[in-house]
């Protein structure tokens, strides 16, 4: 397999060059889960992904319950379906805890201070109350227990990921929490960790393949061994291939189809970048010195980063600057400024920019 068919199947699968879904939840169904701290860029990660749709009809999804924003894996914050968050939780979660305990330690932190925090929390928010971070930490103060620094944060992290609490609407522009059991009630029946596991290599491949076993590994924060079985159980299902003497599993596809010309300004943490430990395929290694990490908000052609952008976003317009790694042809201009007014439409803000 060539890198550039490998390109072709993730971006067909990561719904990029073909659009299969009409809803945010859909999308996030697929996807398994979407990185998610930067809430905007999220937001127009899932639009890049919808038929032409507004930023605000994708973040009525989280008002919906459709789509929930918690911490499922990585110690950071994803978009997960409903269904799937809480088996997320419970097996992937709380791997990141004892990676942190030294940082804990340091912040003075312990058992017994989170769970009085939890008590605290479930208190305030019982009865459907939603309160922002800023509130959150008051109400810590308030029962005596500091939430200064990054005491607040790790205590809400720890929360989350025991499943007490979620992201709920915005209240104007900032976030809120609430109970994740009066927010999403629990439906699913509990999954073993090998049906979760399972599903999980299900839900990645499906959605992000072709891909490596240290792929499956870095997303989710499973082991080498973990990811290794997890890949194994579904193994009859799927193929593979070699590229560049790397072994990648995905699923074959039913109707290939052409390869389709593909633009995009991907948001910081967008999936088909930070969802890889492997990004070579992506993006040249003197390129990534460049932009100093793959963090970085990137403009790919083809499944290919061949420049970064950034956004201001004003009363009346959204400021777009355009940092290509080397000179764009005609064609690659035009791809530009037609994703560039893609994205101008999603925040409905005219575009200011220059190629």
């Amino acid at each position: 397999m060539t890198t550039s068919r490998l390109l072709e199947i993730r971006l067909r699968n990561q719904q990029l060059s073909t659009k299969n879904f009409s809803s945010a939840g859909e999308v996030v169904e697929w996807m398994g889960a979407v990185q998610a701290q930067d809430f905007l860029g999220a937001l127009w990660s899932l639009g890049m992904r919808l038929p032409a749709t507004a930023e605000s009809e994708v973040e009525k999804a989280v008002a919906d319950k459709t789509i929930v924003r918690s911490w499922p894996m990585r110690g950071t914050l994803h978009f997960t379906s409903p269904k799937d968050l809480r088996w997320m939780l419970k097996y992937l979660a709380t791997k990141v805890q004892s990676k942190v305990n030294s940082v804990f330690r340091r912040e003075g932190l312990d058992s017994k201070q989170f769970a009085k925090a939890m008590k605290l929390w479930e208190k305030a928010l019982t009865g459907g109350n939603a309160l922002t971070r800023e509130e959150m930490y008051d109400v810590l103060e308030k029962g005596k227990l500091s939430a200064k620094g990054i005491r607040g944060l790790l205590m809400l992290g720890v929360a989350a990921q025991e499943g007490l609490l979620c992201f709920g609407a915005r209240k104007g522009k900032q976030q809120t929490l609430v109970l994740l059991d009066e927010w999403i009630p629990k439906k699913e029946p509990d999954r073993s960790k090998e049906e979760a596991l399972k599903r999980l290599a299900e839900i990645y491949v499906r959605s992000h393949g072709p891909v490596l076993i240290e792929d499956l590994a870095w997303w989710s924060g499973l082991n080498k061994t973990e990811a290794t079985a997890a890949i194994h159980s579904i193994k009859e299902q799927l193929v593979s291939e070699k590229c560049n003497d790397k072994t990648y599993w995905f699923f074959p596809e039913a109707s290939p189809g052409k390869p389709r010309p593909m633009c995009g300004l991907l948001p910081t943490y967008d999936e088909f970048g930070i969802a890889y430990k492997d990004r070579n395929p992506i993006i040249h290694k003197t390129d990534l010195k460049q932009v100093g990490g793959f963090f970085t908000s990137g403009i790919m052609h083809n499944g290919k980063i061949t420049g970064v952008w950034r956004r201001e976003l004003e009363k009346e317009k959204v400021v777009i600057e355009i940092k290509p790694f080397a000179k764009y042809s005609a064609a690659q201009k035009k791809a530009v400024t037609s994703t560039i007014k893609a994205y101008s439409k999603f925040v409905g803000l005219k575009p200011e920019y220059k190629l």
